[in-house]
């Protein structure tokens, strides 16, 4: 195999994150709709707050039409219950105006004194199926506006979706300069050609690591193309207890009450369902064995009750660290992880796995804080 040519410095600290349940996907057992989990604000600020307990540096504030709660509300409202971990918001592109948009995650930036990241999505709208060449021209344009009206004076842009001319920005400048990182995800020509000219981190769903090297070297040499530099991420569940025995058997555990019928239709509810990456998550669980598992130690019994991501490192303590361990030296440097239910697991891997690696904060490695700003240590890891 062919790695990836290492993007950054530091490369033997990552950062790594947790996820917050807000589109109503916890659960003790895959699929069976659980009370005390559903998403509300209650359940999933505790989960945030868990996880900064834990020492995550970032945690992913998904969105969805369907089910959950508003992304952009929640992050607002975790500013002041929080002091160190940053805040991962999905922006679905076209769904506020770019302008408008613009001066909501500046304000929020500034809310959360440049805690804020942003992961790009470009999902359909309910009621909508678009070609996905328009789908990533929309975020193309949406994410061109925003890195206007966080740096310059003026807006001028002329392009296929939106077109303004000679509109100020003033205030809409974000707390971080520049403008808070772009996370983005995407397998399409089109999505590669997005993430290598304009966004900083490319998340990646688990597959085989040959595949996942593939998918790096592809959107490498897109950057490269800029003269670019690009961090990788990988989204991935875990299960990580003292031994593998214990781990495998968790997992078998979580989907023993899991009916197909409704594990298809949590599936298809979501605006991805029928994405290039949804596809390959669903070859995933066809190639695996008999007990879904396609690698050592990473299980697609997850996909079974939920769009995306679906797959997890299931293992003992060493064996999860050295699976994200073989992840960093391809060059991964950004890890967002999940559990079942979130807040438990964030402390089985908090207490377990957390503790052994070097982390980091990776706006604080782009430089994305005010000057004076000092860009000082959280718990175990160091930042830049």
């Amino acid at each position: 195999m062919t790695v990836v040519p290492v993007t950054s410095a530091e490369l033997d600290s990552a950062e790594v994150s947790w996820f917050a349940a807000l589109c109503s996907d916890d659960y003790q057992f895959l699929g069976q709709p659980d009370g005390a989990l559903r998403s509300s604000w209650d359940h999933c600020s505790n989960i945030v707050k868990t996880a900064e307990k834990q020492g995550f540096r970032n945690i992913l504030c998904p969105s969805s039409y369907q089910v959950g709660q508003d992304t952009l509300s929640f992050v607002a409202g975790c500013a002041p219950i929080t002091s160190d971990i940053n805040m991962l918001a999905a922006v679905r592109c076209g769904e506020m105006q770019p302008i408008m948009l613009a001066r909501t995650i500046a304000t929020l930036d500034h809310m959360l004194n440049g805690r804020l990241t942003v992961n790009i999505i470009s999902s359909d709208f309910p009621g909508q199926i678009e070609d996905s060449n328009y789908r990533y021209q929309r975020s193309r344009e949406v994410v061109e506006i925003l890195k206007q009206a966080w740096t310059q004076d003026e807006i001028n842009h002329k392009g296929e979706i939106y077109n303004f001319s000679g509109l100020t920005t003033d205030p809409v400048r974000p707390y971080q300069t520049g403008g808070p990182l772009l996370y983005f995800g995407g397998y399409s020509p089109a999505a590669l050609e997005l993430c290598g000219e304009h966004c900083d981190v490319y998340l990646m769903w688990p597959e085989k690591v040959d595949e996942l090297a593939g998918r790096m070297k592809a959107v490498n040499a897109v950057a490269e193309k800029y003269n670019r530099t690009l961090d990788y991420g990988l989204r991935v569940h875990v299960i990580v207890r003292d031994t593998e025995a214990e781990a495998r058997e968790y997992a078998d555990y979580i989907v023993s009450k899991l009916d197909d019928d409704q594990g298809d239709a949590i599936r298809n509810r979501a605006q991805d369902a029928k994405s290039l990456g949804v596809s390959h998550q669903a070859k995933n669980r066809e190639i695996a064995d008999d007990f879904g598992y396609i690698e050592p130690n990473l299980w697609t019994g997850v996909g079974r009750a939920r769009s995306g991501c679906g797959a997890a490192l299931v293992g003992s303590t060493d064996q999860v660290l050295s699976k994200l361990e073989a992840y960093q030296k391809m060059g991964i440097r950004a890890f967002i992880l999940s559990g079942y239910p979130h807040m438990d697991e964030a402390v089985h891997f908090g207490s377990r796995v957390l503790p052994q690696m070097k982390t980091c904060s990776l706006p604080h490695a782009y430089g994305r804080v005010p000057s004076g700003v000092p860009a000082t240590p959280l718990g175990n890891g160091v930042r830049r």
